[in-house]
């Protein structure tokens, strides 16, 4: 991020713009919904900026600007559409002090004027850092369309309330005062005017003050594979109401940065065969602020339901009487057979999938290995890199074929994901080869569909293996393009 946003108070500070064509109405018609003191240098100004001055919404200077103009100053604007007479302005401002602003040069500007969308005192800012304004009035354009017009109004009636709501108790139960007025009794008040919106403030914050204080909960919360795009709505809501959040170490940053600024963020990450916060410790915590009366997410990767340890944490926080709820997620597997084109199911050739892990607490895990040896099996394996050797010696010894495709899914869904194509024969030396790092899910029996693969290949690195029969396993590596 080269552009921090933020919002400066210009209100009664003078602003400052240099030039009296088309660059420059475009900014001072946006620049006059502000309450700063306009001051226009323009030795031929458009009929537009003389009617403005006539109607004592700027002052005109109808000269090119001279050292000294732009003094006291917040912002300067150069938009005198001429390359040479902008780095003249431009640095005399800057000589003043000013921030300056350069129409149409995002290189030699000190600030940025993202689109904006207007319900005062509600102000919406997008910005794209001069990459892409088509885009960003696109978003513009969709934002305004989902705004009610009353938006603005609601918010300035409350703005005029927030001292008498600061009655209420800091945190939680000012957010679920301020929440209930601006989803539910504002909007429905506001349909019978303007005056009924204070009275519903009244009655609204009567019956807050005489609430009582909403216990603490724990939703347990499927984060799906990674993209932020397939967490579930219901997810995206509980993690905007969360007070704390505990997550697991697959969590992708994206998807944490959908919390509140104010949630506790707690890192509660579990590396198989590595370092990590014991059960007891995350159970603790979970209990600690639920009784607190926080609303808590334990966020887990995938579906919480599946290899997530749920149930060790439901009993805990069900010893202490903490009430609870599931958000199912999307788990990694429908991710990752849906990158490589195929179904967990299909006519003819398997009736039924199994979910694998690799490994259990007590290390690698032992499953019914004659049966899934047999042909046309299907398994989706969770944390199967480091056993990978175990799982191929388990079904090599029941009778497997060795030949048996073995697709390996690294960061399934997200931009960095990676697809290993082998054997079973192969698997351990081929997943050596790759260097797989990150969250990686293992398809016994089912190997990537090409035409998957032709639509993966300008995002998704591919990693064929040739099926040797020696298990020998060179690297090839198709860097995708």
């Amino acid at each position: 991020m080269d552009h921090f946003p933020v919002f400066m108070r210009v209100h009664g500070r003078r602003v400052v713009v240099s030039g009296g064509g088309e660059a420059a109405l475009a900014k001072l018609r946006l620049l006059m919904k502000t309450t700063a003191h306009l001051t226009v240098f323009a030795p031929d100004p458009a009929a537009e900026i003389l009617r403005w001055q006539a109607e004592g919404k700027l002052t005109l200077v109808p000269r090119a600007m001279a050292p000294g103009d732009a003094l006291c100053a917040a912002l300067f604007y150069a938009a005198d559409e001429d390359d040479a007479e902008d780095a003249r302005t431009s640095a005399l401002a800057r000589a003043d002090g000013a921030l300056v602003n350069i129409v149409d040069n995002l290189q030699d500007s000190q600030f940025i004027t993202p689109a904006i969308i207007d319900r005062d005192p509600v102000t919406i800012a997008i910005g794209t850092e001069g990459a892409a304004p088509v885009l960003a009035r696109a978003i513009k354009a969709d934002m305004e369309a989902r705004l009610p017009a009353a938006l603005g109004t609601l918010a300035r009636i409350g703005k005029s309330f927030r001292k008498v709501a600061d009655a209420l108790p800091f945190g939680r139960a000012r957010r679920d005062f301020w929440r209930d007025y601006y989803f539910r009794a504002g909007p429905e008040a506001i349909k019978q005017g303007e005056a009924k919106v204070q009275e519903s403030l009244d009655a609204l914050l009567t019956e807050h003050l005489e609430r009582e204080a909403r216990a603490g909960h724990v939703h347990f919360v499927g984060a799906g594979p990674g993209d932020p795009d397939l967490l579930t709505m219901k997810a995206r809501r509980v993690l905007d109401e969360a007070d704390v959040v505990i997550y697991d170490r697959l969590i992708s940053q994206p998807i944490l940065e959908l919390a509140r600024r104010e949630a506790i963020m707690i890192d509660a990450g579990k590396e198989g065969f590595g370092p990590s916060m014991s059960q007891d410790t995350i159970n603790d915590l979970i209990i600690e602020h639920a009784q607190q009366g926080a609303q808590v997410v334990r966020l887990k990767s995938g579906d919480a339901t599946v290899f997530g340890r749920l149930d060790e944490e439901i009993d805990a926080v069900d010893a202490q009487a903490i009430a609870w709820s599931i958000v199912p997620g999307i788990t990694s597997a429908s991710a990752a057979v849906a990158a490589i084109g195929q179904s967990l199911t299909k006519r003819t050739r398997n009736s039924s999938v199994r979910f694998l892990t690799g490994h259990d607490m007590k290390g690698f895990a032992d499953h019914d290995w004659a049966s899934l040896a047999r042909a046309g099996e299907v398994a989706a394996i969770y944390m199967g890199k480091k056993s990978a050797r175990f799982i191929q010696g388990r079904l090599i010894m029941h009778g497997a074929d060795r030949q048996t495709p073995v697709t390996v899914i690294e960061n399934a869904s997200r931009p960095e994901q990676r697809i290993l194509e082998t054997t079973l024969e192969a698997l351990p030396a081929a997943l050596a080869a790759a260097d797989m790092v990150g969250p990686a899910l293992t398809f016994y029996g089912l190997a990537p569909r090409a035409a998957a693969l032709t639509m993966h290949q300008h995002n998704t690195d591919i990693i064929p293996t040739p099926h040797r029969r020696d298990g020998l396993n060179p690297k090839i590596a198709q860097e995708a393009l």
